[in-house]
C-alpha cells in the first residue's frame, strides 16, 4: 500500500461561473480525480438526479448532520445550506486519490484554514454580463428572480475576494479552463 496522500483541490468562485461544467470536463480527462458531494437544503432542479453531485436533504437532517460534525464546512448561501461530508474527503486523501470539492467563497475560507496545504483555484467568469446570462440560463424551479438578484450580488462580493488566491482562472472556453488547472496541479492531458 502506497503511503502517497492524495490531494484537497478547491474549485472556488460564484454561483453560475461554470463550476461544474469545468469539473465534469476535467473528470472526463483524468476520471481518477475523486468529487466531493455536498449536502444541501436547496430544491432539487429539474436536470438534477440526488447523490450525483449534490445529496438533496431537509433542513433537519442537515442540522443533524452539524450536530453530528460530519462536514468539514457548511454555510447558508441566500437562503439554503451547503456543506460537504467529512467522511469521503479524508477517505479519497488517506487512499491517495485527489479529490475536488466544488465550493463557495466562505466555505473555502474554512477549508483552506483548516488544510493549508489544499490546493485553491478561483473561476472568475470573463464578465458579469455572461455571468448574469449563465444565471438566467440554468434549468432550476427554484431561481426566481430575487434569488437571481441575491446571487450576482453576492458574486460580486465574491469576486471581490480573488486576490486571496494564488491560482486564478477566468471559464471563458471550458477546454482552456480546464487545461489550464490541469496544468496547474501538474497533469498533463
Amino acid at each position: 500500500m502506497s503511503n502517497k496522500k492524495g490531494r484537497l483541490i478547491l474549485i472556488v468562485g460564484p454561483s453560475a461561473v461554470g463550476k461544474d461544467t469545468i469539473i465534469s470536463y476535467i473528470r472526463r480527462l483524468r476520471p481518477e480525480i475523486n468529487l466531493s458531494i455536498s449536502a444541501t437544503t436547496r430544491e432539487q432542479g429539474d436536470d438534477e438526479v440526488d447523490g450525483l453531485k449534490y445529496h438533496f436533504v431537509t433542513r433537519e437532517k442537515f442540522h443533524e448532520m452539524i450536530k453530528n460534525e460530519e462536514f468539514m464546512e457548511y454555510t447558508e448561501y441566500v437562503g439554503e445550506y451547503y456543506g460537504t461530508p467529512l467522511v469521503p474527503i479524508y477517505e479519497s486523501i488517506n487512499n491517495g486519490a485527489d479529490i475536488i470539492l466544488e465550493i463557495e467563497v466562505q466555505g473555502a475560507k474554512r477549508v483552506m484554514e483548516m488544510h493549508s496545504e489544499a490546493v485553491a483555484i478561483f473561476l472568475l467568469p470573463p464578465n458579469m454580463e455572461e455571468l448574469e446570462r449563465r444565471m438566467r440560463g440554468r434549468n432550476r424551479n427554484s431561481d426566481t428572480e430575487e434569488k437571481i438578484q441575491k446571487r450576482l450580488q453576492r458574486a460580486s462580493e465574491e469576486i471581490e475576494e480573488v486576490s486571496c488566491y494564488s491560482h486564478v482562472v477566468v471559464n471563458d472556453d471550458i477546454s482552456r479552463a480546464a487545461n489550464e488547472i490541469l496544468s496547474i496541479l501538474g497533469i498533463d492531458d
